[in-house]
């Protein structure tokens, strides 16, 4: 009997450390797998953003030129915001969308409008307000629709978005409308580049300590570094392999794409997505699939804030991980879209699944650890043995995913500041490889709200933004 449950418990431990190698080597795999997309990925921004090559600027007279601007409780910002678009856009429309604002915005946009009829109100009113920023920017196109006049050549129309912080640069339209953006007639919408207003604000957080200041000049830099370098860089990539992708802030769209929209059945009056919590993005997605061209112009950028708050930039990047989410169920459409290339699907479906590849590593990680410390206590050998085995190889991993982050410091420090120490460049770039580590959480938190059935849209609470004397800060109630 001895004999028996000997050899019972010898078969019940090989079965195990059996199926605990089974698991380790799919961890291996799967981290190989995850590395190894991560840096295709990364070698074809870096590549793209070391090879771009400004285009001539276009002619703006050409284009009759609309700008919207989507407010919802913005008295703080949005006075300095029409001025700015006027002054760098001149010969473009205005139309404010008020989302029903609890505060002085619709009263400011009218005086305003009062000494300017390039300023347009667009008032909106609950229950039809505040649910979503993709039904806001469609009543805007209904209202400018209905304003031009019959005869208009629509194709010469463009709409932009602009933020209600947002404030373009010196020149932006011409950019947009040179012969590779919207110069081309195929092309449907223009991306431009994005930056930080208060990147280089030494006190971001007046009235608190040096440490709470240090840490968020650290987040505010970060995201300069994201737009500026980082996603530049994936913008490009998406140009070559015809995937570009729309954002909420700088977005040019010509208006017989959106009109093709709203052909579609169940769109009439809609051409933006409306209740998704990533519209900007979906409808980029909407205009490839309808066949237009779309493209990215890194030389003309929109400025807007950074987020000193940590708790609100998580709440804004949880919506962001959330809404690329949904845009999972996009999946076989492209697949089977003849407009997109295979390299554009490769990119897309990368785009997707980077939220669920999160998830997934945050779940198996500390499995894995589990694992491993109960091997190391029932089975010692073995486990050791496999972690000589396998263990170089992870380290290698980790530092192969460390040093692309590293990169973007260094090309942040080239293309913005080149007056910084190439210490500083470094410094930077180990910290967004840190920063990139919020990707986990937002994944995280986006997946336990959309199983809890939590899609709900909310506007991200702004800084207390410094604007001219005695005028009030920008503050979200």
């Amino acid at each position: 009997m001895s004999d028996v449950l000997h050899d019972w418990f010898v078969l019940r431990q090989d079965t195990v450390v059996w199926f605990a190698g089974l698991f380790s080597l799919l961890l291996v795999a799967y981290m190989v797998l995850v590395f190894g997309r991560f840096l295709v990925y990364w070698a074809g921004s870096r590549h793209a953003f070391r090879h771009n090559r400004p285009a001539e600027p276009g002619d703006p007279a050409a284009f009759r030129w609309h700008l919207v601007i989507p407010c919802r409780d913005e008295e703080a910002v949005v006075t300095q915001t029409l001025a700015g678009l006027r002054t760098s856009a001149p010969e473009a429309h205005l139309w404010v969308i008020d989302d029903d604002s609890e505060d002085a915005t619709r009263e400011l946009v009218l005086a305003a409008a009062a000494h300017d009829d390039r300023i347009h109100l667009v008032q909106r009113r609950r229950p039809h307000a505040r649910i979503g920023k993709g039904a806001a920017l469609n009543a805007a196109y209904r209202e400018i629709s209905a304003w031009l006049p019959e005869d208009t050549d629509r194709s010469r129309v463009v709409i932009g978005v602009v933020d209600a912080d947002g404030q373009l640069g010196a020149g932006t339209l011409a950019q947009v409308c040179s012969d590779k953006a919207l110069g081309r007639p195929d092309t449907g919408a223009v991306q431009i580049g994005v930056r930080m207003r208060n990147a280089d604000d030494e006190l971001p957080l007046p009235g608190r300590g040096r440490t709470a200041n240090a840490l968020a000049r650290a987040l505010v830099r970060m995201q300069d570094v994201e737009f500026q370098a980082n996603n530049a860089g994936m913008q490009l990539l998406r140009r070559r392999t015809g995937s570009v992708g729309l954002g909420g802030n700088g977005q040019f769209v010509r208006l017989t794409a959106l009109d093709s929209l709203t052909a579609e059945e169940g769109r009439a009056g809609r051409p933006w997505p409306e209740r998704a919590l990533l519209e900007d993005y979906e409808s980029g997605l909407d205009l490839r699939l309808a066949g237009w061209r779309l493209t990215h112009v890194t030389e003309a950028q929109v400025s807007q804030e950074a987020l000193v708050s940590p708790r609100r930039f998580l709440t804004q990047r949880t919506r962001w991980a959330q809404g690329n989410m949904q845009c999972l169920r996009y999946t076989g459409r492209v697949l089977r879209s003849p407009h997109y290339t295979w390299p554009g699907k490769a990119e897309v479906l990368y785009t997707f699944l980077q939220p669920v590849v999160c998830v997934l590593l945050v779940l198996l990680t500390p499995l894995s650890i589990a694992i491993t410390a109960a091997g190391l206590v029932l089975f010692p050998a073995e486990t050791a043995e496999f972690q000589l085995r396998f263990g170089p190889y992870m380290a290698v991993a980790f530092v192969l995913a460390t040093l692309p982050m590293v990169f973007w410091g260094f090309a942040y420090r080239t293309l913005v500041h080149p007056d910084r120490r190439r210490l500083t460049g470094l410094l930077w770039g180990v910290l967004v490889w840190i920063y990139a580590y919020h990707l986990f959480v937002v994944a995280t938190r986006a997946a336990v709200r959309m199983l809890l059935g939590r899609n709900g849209w909310a506007k991200t609470r702004r800084n207390a933004e410094k604007v001219a004397v005695g005028a009030p800060t920008a503050l979200e109630s």
